[in-house]
C-alpha cells in the first residue's frame, strides 16, 4: 500500500476537524490544539477492476493515518465508461465536421462520408460493449 506523508490533521475530542496537505505554521499549532502529523495510505488497486472509495482516520497510529477503502468495479461500470468514451469520439467527429461550415475557410465543408464512417465505427462499438458479460470481455474490448 503506497503512503505519502506531508499531511497534518486537527484532532478533538477524538474527531477530525481540519485536514491539510501541508504543515500548519508553528503559530497556529500554538493557538489550536490537536494538530499532528499524518500519511495517507491509499490501498493497491487492480488496474480497471479496482477504484479508491472513502477514507477513513487511524488515530492510534503514529504518525496518524488517512486510510483510502476500494471497492470492485462492476462489469456494468466499466461497460458504462466505455459507452461514454465512444459516443465522445463519435460527437468529436460530427462537431469537427460542422465547423467546417462554419469556419472562414470557403472549400471546407462538412463532410457526410466521415460523419457516416464514424456512426459505423461507433454503431460496432456500441454492439460489442453490448455483448460482454465479464471482466475479461470488456478487457478485451
Amino acid at each position: 500500500m503506497p503512503t505519502q506523508a506531508g499531511f497534518w490533521i486537527q484532532v478533538k475530542n477524538g474527531e477530525v476537524k481540519q485536514v491539510w496537505d501541508y504543515a500548519p505554521d508553528a503559530s497556529r499549532r500554538a493557538a489550536e490544539s490537536g494538530w499532528r502529523e499524518a500519511v495517507e495510505v491509499k490501498p493497491d488497486l487492480v488496474d480497471n477492476r479496482e477504484i479508491i472509495t472513502t477514507h477513513s482516520f487511524d488515530l492510534d497510529a503514529d504518525p496518524a493515518q488517512i486510510v483510502w477503502g476500494k471497492r470492485e468495479l462492476t462489469v456494468d461500470e466499466r461497460k458504462g465508461a466505455l459507452v461514454g468514451q465512444a459516443k465522445a469520439e463519435f460527437q468529436q467527429v460530427v462537431e469537427a465536421e460542422m465547423r467546417k461550415e462554419m469556419d472562414e475557410f470557403p472549400h471546407t465543408q462538412y463532410d457526410a462520408a466521415v460523419v457516416d464512417a464514424a456512426r459505423t465505427v461507433f454503431e460496432a462499438r456500441m454492439t460489442a460493449i453490448a455483448t460482454a458479460t465479464t471482466h475479461e470481455d470488456v478487457d478485451a474490448l
